[in-house]
């Protein structure tokens, strides 16, 4: 019955006309003009939480900073947590949209521009959506919906600071839900994939020590570049040679800083590496191995002292679990149809989303939302080519589908979880 509720009330062309829409679009369009950064989102989490407000929500907000865990009680059944994120990015827009962001902040002592560059907008216009539906359709369903506006998601921490700010006051889910956007899927669609669907991320800072001096009297010195050079091209074997060909992983070197002259050798390097994996045990593979083949390549250099590495422990991977997998895609085919319901790849990307299913213990799903016009994604790949990506300065999504389908997947995929999961 629930999957026909939600075709009846988001069928995509008479919702186009309807006030519900109209509506969600004013949203979208005011966060998407007045972004904030990670950790500054006091002005967004005040309009999210007035929105669930209204529609008759119990709104708690800063929690883990500017969080909020909105409750709404429906009788006996299970709790199911959905989430949105509510942070931009330090990008300066040019879409040239109408209502494209002009919004600057201080950040690190420096003026930049913010944008909505990787679709956190679309995430809550969904979420507003979803609970307007859902809010409608209290007859249907029984249990409680816990609505999740999270903070700082591009910094990796908002999960892991929202969690263990007392989470337990709150009711305990028996499972969670959320949706990214995509550019990679046309807008009226969404990606499905079981199991691991983003990646553990660790950002390191690797230091290595030498002896300075002259650069005319290399003899005399012990260079930390070279012994960087050397650490770089180690490095790979990583996973060319020491993680299973079935396991991806990843290790980058995305800066080098060493020197001021060129005819001197400094007495350090700093390295800044991006580690990418799956599981704890690649994950722990990979710190030991960076730290390992660095003190070795040191060692064989005769370096003074041993480099130092610190790790920034990111988001863990996202996991998805099978079984609710399976319901939630059996739901959303329902809901908007075979056709528009595709498999996804999974990436090495990090996403904080799988934080809470890790500390809560729950089973969770994350699906990919569309959000680039058919059209031009079709065209795009015949000519091989790519769209602005999130991050981009010129990512825009396809508005109208987009919501819609974003307001639609997660109102069909709780009303699903919300029903007793019988064999």
């Amino acid at each position: 019955m629930h999957s026909l509720l939600v075709a009846a009330l988001l069928t995509a062309a008479p919702l186009d006309s309807t006030p519900f829409y109209s509506e969600l679009d004013v949203l979208y369009r005011d966060l998407h003009a007045h972004p904030e950064l990670s950790g500054h989102e006091e002005k967004t989490a005040a309009i999210v939480a007035k929105q669930l407000r209204t529609l008759g929500f119990d709104v708690t907000e800063h929690v883990g900073g500017f969080g909020i865990v909105a409750l709404l009680k429906n009788g006996k059944g299970p709790t199911v947590l959905v989430r949105a994120d509510l942070d931009g990015l330090p990008v300066e827009e040019k879409t040239g949209l109408p209502y494209a962001s002009k919004a600057t902040t201080i950040d690190n002592g420096k003026t930049v521009s913010v944008m909505h560059a990787c679709g956190h907008d679309v995430h809550m216009t969904s979420l507003i959506g979803a609970a307007r539906l859902l809010v409608n359709a209290k007859t249907q369903w029984h249990g409680t919906l816990m609505l999740v506006g999270q903070p700082a998601e591009e910094m990796g921490a908002g999960a892991k600071d929202m969690v263990k700010d007392h989470f337990d006051r709150f009711p305990k889910p028996d499972v969670a839900l959320a949706l990214h956007d995509t550019p990679e899927v046309a807008s009226g669609n969404v990606g499905i994939i079981s199991g691991f669907a983003l990646a553990n991320v660790d950002s390191v800072t690797l230091t290595v020590f030498g002896k300075g001096g002259h650069g005319a009297y290399p003899h005399k010195t012990i260079d930390p570049i070279v012994i960087s050079a050397r650490i770089v091209t180690a490095l790979q074997t990583l996973v060319s040679r020491e993680t299973n060909p079935l396991e991806p992983a990843v290790v980058t070197v995305g800066s080098i800083h060493g020197g001021t002259r060129p005819n001197i050798v400094p007495d350090e390097v700093k390295l800044e590496l991006s580690l990418r994996s799956y599981t704890s045990a690649q994950r722990k593979l990979l710190r030991d191995g960076v730290l390992r083949i660095a003190k070795g390549e040191a060692l064989a250099a005769g370096a003074p002292k041993e480099p130092v590495m610190v790790v920034d422990e990111g988001p863990s991977a996202v996991y998805n679990d099978p079984m609710t997998t399976t319901r939630i895609s059996a739901a959303l085919v329902k809901a908007l149809g075979a056709a528009h319901v595709v498999e996804s790849q999974r990436v090495m990307g990090g996403e904080d989303f799988g934080e809470f299913g890790i500390a809560l213990k729950c089973p969770s799903v994350m699906f990919w939302l569309g959000a680039s016009d058919p059209g031009r994604l079709a065209a795009a790949q015949a000519k091989g080519e790519t769209l602005p990506s999130t991050h981009s300065a010129q990512f825009a999504p396809d508005e109208r589908a987009t919501l819609i389908t974003g307001a639609n997947t997660l109102a069909a995929g709780a009303l699903e979880l919300f029903t007793p999961n019988v064999p």
